[in-house]
């Protein structure tokens, strides 16, 4: 070896290192090789070193963290270095390179990983294959149960859907009886005053609904349970609706202008200027000219009137 080629290597090492700005010990940190060694290297001391195949591994590590080519200036310096074995020198580097070794350990612990759960992956499949198989089997043969209990049933109904067509004319028949026979809402006047009259509503809702409108201006109360519900002014363009409470067994009416204003309770007309609001009540011909004619005489003077529910 040339003592010249020794110092243009630890040189060139040296320089580059300065000129990245770094220090003995900022390249130890980074390399992992002790500062010692990194003098010895600059110094070409390569007897200090631990062993022959160091020296390639620790300047190519040197090289490389100062950004020089570490494989070409092996080669460059390749006589001034201490011959190794090939195989040799490449097992070293790799067992004595702290982050080689933990590199290489990650692999490995991959590799056995992933061993281990192939056949963990493996088994799930075929566990998850035979849950389906098993399912669709079961859905199948459950589908085919129903099928086959819809057809009994069907063999059971035919017989006797003649039986059943004659109970469902009857039933429907007696339905349309009592809804025929469904009593509607009445009404019918009890007194009369001077100053009003009494009238009784048959059938009423439970909550009996009030719509209230005019032909012109009038002024009216509603009174239920003793308390006012509503009083106010109606004209031609305006209503009011409203709901009694169930416990109402009756409302008043006071009327400002009872001619022109109009009621209806739970969407029926209550037409409280006649005597009678249906022709349900019953009562002679006699009878009914008179009240007829008692009313109309009276009309014009209503200003209360009660409707009793029953």
């Amino acid at each position: 070896m040339s003592d010249n080629s020794k110092i243009t290597l630890g040189k060139t090492l040296k320089d580059a290192r300065i000129a990245k700005g770094f220090t003995l010990d900022d390249l130890q940190q980074a390399t992992k090789i002790q500062k010692r060694y990194l003098i010895a290297i600059e110094d070409q001391n390569f007897d200090e070193l631990p062993g022959d195949f160091y020296v390639r591994a620790f300047i190519k590590q040197y090289a490389d963290m100062v950004d020089l080519d570490g494989a070409e200036l092996l080669k460059q310096f390749d006589s001034a270095l201490p011959s190794t074995q090939t195989q040799e020198y490449v097992d070293k580097v790799n067992e004595n390179n702290p982050e080689t070794r933990s590199q290489q350990r990650q692999v490995d612990e991959r590799y056995v990983k992933l061993r281990r759960t192939i056949p963990i992956v493996g088994i799930v499949v075929v566990v998850l294959v035979v849950l389906v198989g098993i399912w669709v089997a079961a859905s199948r043969n459950g589908g085919s149960s129903t099928k086959n209990n819809v057809d009994s049933s069907s063999v059971s109904v035919s017989g006797s859907s003649s039986s059943a067509k004659s109970s469902s004319s009857s039933s429907k028949k007696s339905s349309s009886k009592k809804s025929s026979s469904k009593k509607t809402a009445s009404f019918k006047q009890l007194s009369t005053t001077s100053s009003g009259s009494t009238w009784e509503m048959k059938n009423a809702a439970s909550k009996p609904k009030i719509s209230l409108s005019a032909t012109g201006s009038a002024w009216l109360s509603v009174t239920a349970n003793g308390s006012t519900v509503w009083q106010g002014t109606l004209s031609s363009s305006t209503t009011h609706s409203l709901t009694l409470p169930s416990s109402a067994t009756s409302v008043t009416f006071k009327f400002g202008n009872a001619p022109a204003t109009k009621v209806k309770v739970d969407g029926k007309s209550f037409d409280f200027t006649s005597t009678t609001a249906t022709s349900s009540a019953s009562s002679s011909s006699s009878s009914a000219t008179t009240t007829t004619s008692s009313s109309s005489s009276t009309t014009s003077q209503v200003q209360s009137v009660i409707l009793e529910f029953k």
